[in-house]
């Protein structure tokens, strides 16, 4: 089972979409978090050495998580370019996660 995080400031809007879009993706297991200190999910060293997979929303995330969390990182981060103009479970939103994570994950097989 791959352990897969979604990051963005404040784990309100993209990230737990995210979380909860791919949920149910066989061989993975998902949690998302933030990088602001007031986030919902603050991320923390113990969530960022847990995953092995870890997508950011934005440039600047992957900046500040290698500033705060590098030595607890040894995921492969991905940079996802999502800006923060989206509410929780937007439809555009949750396709373009979709596009853009799902070639990153283990294949679902035939559906």
């Amino acid at each position: 089972m791959k352990r897969v995080l979604f990051l963005c400031s404040q784990n309100r809007l993209r990230s737990p979409t995210a979380e909860q879009v791919f949920a149910a993706w066989p061989g993975i297991e998902v949690s998302s978090a933030g990088l602001n200190a007031d986030a919902e999910n603050p991320l923390t060293p113990e969530l960022a050495a847990w995953a092995e997979l870890i997508f950011v929303m934005e440039k600047a995330h992957r900046n500040r998580l290698s500033k705060r969390f590098k030595r607890h990182v040894t995921a492969r981060v991905v940079c996802l370019d999502i800006p923060d103009d989206y509410e929780f479970m937007d439809p555009m939103l949750v396709r373009i996660l979709k596009n853009r994570v799902s070639r990153h994950l283990p294949s679902r097989g035939l559906v």
